[in-house]
């Protein structure tokens, strides 16, 4: 509880505990616990770990919906617990869980490797189109150009949308919402060259055509990044260019 504010009122949080040492399987535990109207659900489960049973495991690091780390599910939805609070679960009660679609390491704690791994692979940074010198200056956009990109630089990597997407949730060698909207981001960037390589992730078999186009990516969004609309993008972008292979002079 945030410096030692008492809370006047109790609220019933279930979470889902797995303790590989303890326990084979994942188990749910309830806890009663005091809190106050500005209280988090991050700041619930620090109550918890502080006053009731400090073995509790969950990521967290800023507090301020910025580094993305206290991802997890509230009551079956993907939420950052941080910006998530518990006054609006005080009617119907609080179930916490682990992301779904990533293996648990440790209660609240996922397995995050899948995606770091495909982190690297679409290449996010600035593949420049011409080399140039640092005596040269900086590159130039208009705004326009940093229109076309600058809401899919947004993204936190919390992993909120993989924990939404079914597709993901079947077969994690599909890319996913978050990379794609990454990978989108510098592809349609003015000032970058390296749109082929990263297409050929967005054409293969586990690219943006095994989206199924839930949308539920965008909706569960903290930053409204809208990743849904990356991969809506990407799929137009690649129907575009195999139907121009047969076009005259196409490739």
């Amino acid at each position: 509880m945030p410096d030692g504010a008492v809370g006047t009122k109790t609220i019933r949080i279930e979470i889902l505990r797995y303790q590989p040492d303890r326990q084979a399987e994942p188990y749910l535990e309830t806890f009663d616990v005091p809190y106050t109207d500005d209280m988090s659900v991050l700041q619930g489960l620090q109550t918890i770990k502080d006053t009731i049973d400090a073995s509790l495991t969950y990521r967290w690091s800023c507090r301020m919906a910025i580094c993305g780390s206290c991802g997890m599910m509230v009551n079956g939805v993907p939420k950052l617990a941080c910006s998530t609070f518990l006054r609006d679960y005080a009617a119907e009660g609080l179930r916490i869980e682990a992301m779904k679609h990533f293996p648990i390491e440790r209660d609240l704690v996922i397995d995050a490797s899948d995606f770091i791994e495909k982190f690297p692979t679409i290449k996010p940074w600035i593949e420049p189109k011409v080399p140039r010198e640092v005596s040269q200056g900086e590159y130039l956009q208009t705004p326009t150009e940093l229109e076309r990109f600058e809401q899919f630089s947004h993204c936190i990597n919390c992993m909120l949308c993989y924990a939404a997407c079914p597709q993901y949730g079947l077969d994690n060698k599909f890319l996913g919402p978050g990379l794609t909207a990454l990978l989108h981001r510098y592809n349609v960037d003015s000032r970058d060259g390296g749109q082929k390589e990263r297409n050929e992730l967005v054409n293969a078999e586990e690219g943006v055509w095994g989206c199924t186009a839930v949308g539920y990516c965008s909706e569960v969004c903290p930053k409204q990044v809208d990743p849904a609309n990356a991969v809506n993008q990407n799929k137009t972008a690649s129907a575009v260019a195999w139907f121009t292979r047969f076009l005259p002079g196409g490739k």
